[in-house]
């Protein structure tokens, strides 16, 4: 039982860097340890921590505490995920089968950086135009959204504070948008600014926040809803500490 509640954890670990609902990583391990054969299970579950308690057939009691580091959102590594622990619950799978079908997950390759960059740059691009902005706007935005993509890449591998990244990626924003203002090819920034920002705003964090607290795990909700709110003002903090650099000029 050692074994399979490791394997779980180790399972429920990554769910909720993917980016997964508290809620629904508990009911999955809950299930899973359930088709190992366990009596009971307790399972406590926040954004930064887990704990899992799994009472045997022969009354022995085991408990595992996990600490989560980090955390984002990878919907196609979660559905992989989800579909690995219908398997176990389904198949019975043993301990070395559940690793080894854990570990080809881990090992499966992202999208590839050159399609993270263009998502980056039609989402800025886009939203320039919802928000008013005309094709030359929205082609530097493109742009911009592009190269907005590798610092935040940069600032991922080499700043560990994750709103700190958010407010370095707005500043850059901001500078690249300045810089087009400067060499006279749009008259001034807003719009730019604009839609390279919806590419940094936590919108699925903060979704998950409120679908915590709708299904009752308040703790969970409301550290998420304050993670969110804090990455909102990261990313206002960076057009700010831009105006800021300039002397407090607007634009």
């Amino acid at each position: 039982m050692n074994e399979y509640l490791s394997c779980v954890m180790n399972i429920g670990e990554q769910m909720l860097l993917c980016g997964a609902e508290v809620h629904r990583v508990e009911d999955s391990l809950q299930r899973m340890c359930s088709a190992f054969g366990a009596v009971r299970t307790d399972i406590f579950i926040i954004t930064s921590s887990m704990v899992a308690t799994v009472m045997t057939p022969e009354g022995e009691s085991i408990t595992q505490t996990r600490r989560i580091n980090g955390g984002g959102t990878d919907l196609e590594r979660l559905h992989r995920l989800n579909d690995l622990s219908r398997r176990i619950c389904h198949e019975k799978m043993t301990p070395a089968q559940i690793e080894e079908a854990y570990t080809a997950i881990l090992e499966t390759k992202n999208y590839p950086f050159s399609l993270e960059c263009l998502a980056y740059a039609v989402i800025a691009g886009s939203f320039t135009l919802f928000f008013g902005g005309n094709w030359t706007e929205a082609a530097i935005s493109f742009f911009v959204g592009s190269l907005i993509r590798f610092v935040v890449l940069f600032v991922d591998r080499k700043v560990i504070n994750k709103m700190f990244g958010k407010c370095i990626a707005s500043f850059a924003a901001s500078a690249l948008a300045f810089v087009a203002v400067q060499a006279g090819l749009i008259p001034d920034i807003d719009k730019i600014i604009i839609g390279n920002i919806m590419t940094l705003i936590p919108g699925i964090g903060l979704t998950n926040a409120l679908r915590d607290l709708f299904v009752g795990d308040s703790i969970t909700g409301l550290l998420r809803l304050a993670d969110a709110a804090l990455n909102a003002l990261a990313i206002a903090g960076g057009y700010l500490l831009f105006m800021c650099t300039l002397g407090g000029m607007t634009l």
